[in-house]
């Protein structure tokens, strides 16, 4: 019979499919790959139960290709202040890599707890910015703040090894229990502990678990692209429509900059980005 589901967990090239509260592992049909295509957790397909083959892929409303995943709503970036220490790089790559694919983003920091009382307060007066920016920052013992923003809601944790995804998910449902490892001190990043993505339902709410990573790149996005998932730059009048915010004359970023208005550790991440361009 032909049926409807979500693949809420990839392995290889076996899909977990959900319907009817009912899961099966199913193959993705030769099709796919002639066409290029990879089915994606969070996709919506047509499954053949008796069978147990993928055969149609429904449209998506958004994706990610890492980590690879499709139709979410939010992507929680957890990222530590200490071991591995927080990459503010990494954190602006995220957030572009996420607001270009049409999907919200929630900072969650972790490890707050071992940081120092320096290395906390620096990082809050940052963070803040990110806030004013609209984007949630939540800090992981404040559960119950993020789990009433999630509600109903699909979403991906993003962030590099180490920084405390699975030790999240661990606290939002104890009875997971979840492998977890400590970072590497010589390189300050995390050993991978997980290799797949799965959905967990949680609370009334779908959460990926990923494998994490520590570089990132924009090397897919053009130029004008990367510029606009900088919102803050987007309600800014300069002279040139053209502008893109690197030493043109009357640009008002630039201005902004230099006047505190634009977080400068920002705006140098976006000159990298741009710049290599």
């Amino acid at each position: 019979m032909i049926r409807e589901g979500k693949i809420v967990k990839s392995i290889s090239d076996l899909y977990t499919v959900l319907s009817d509260n009912e899961k099966l592992d199913c193959k993705a049909r030769g099709k796919f790959r002639n066409d290029k295509i990879t089915p994606l957790v969070g996709d919506q397909v047509l499954f053949d139960d008796e069978k147990q083959y993928i055969l149609e892929i429904r449209d998506r409303k958004n994706e990610l290709s890492r980590p690879p995943i499709a139709n979410v709503d939010y992507a929680v970036i957890v990222t530590s202040l200490v071991k591995p220490d927080i990459s503010y790089t990494l954190l602006d790559k995220l957030i572009s890599n996420i607001v270009i694919n049409n999907i919200k983003p929630i900072i969650v920091i972790t490890k707050s707890d071992i940081a120092s009382k320096e290395i906390n307060k620096n990082n809050k007066i940052i963070l803040s910015y990110y806030k004013r920016l609209g984007y949630p920052v939540i800090y992981n013992y404040k559960l119950r703040k993020l789990k009433k923003l999630i509600k109903g809601k699909s979403v991906v944790l993003s962030g590099q090894s180490g920084a405390g995804k699975s030790t999240l998910l661990n606290k939002l449902d104890k009875s997971l229990l979840l492998k977890t490892d400590e970072i590497s001190m010589a390189l300050n990043r995390g050993k991978h502990t997980t290799r797949h993505v799965e959905f967990y339902n949680i609370d009334n709410f779908l959460i990926a678990d990923t494998p994490g990573f520590s570089a990132l790149d924009l090397d897919n996005y053009d130029k004008e692209t990367i510029k606009k998932s900088f919102i803050e730059f987007n309600n800014c009048s300069c002279k040139y429509k053209d502008c893109y915010h690197l030493n043109e004359e009357g640009c008002e970023v630039i201005s902004k900059v230099n006047n505190n208005l634009i977080l400068k550790t920002r705006y140098d991440n976006y000159k990298k980005f741009i710049e290599r361009k």
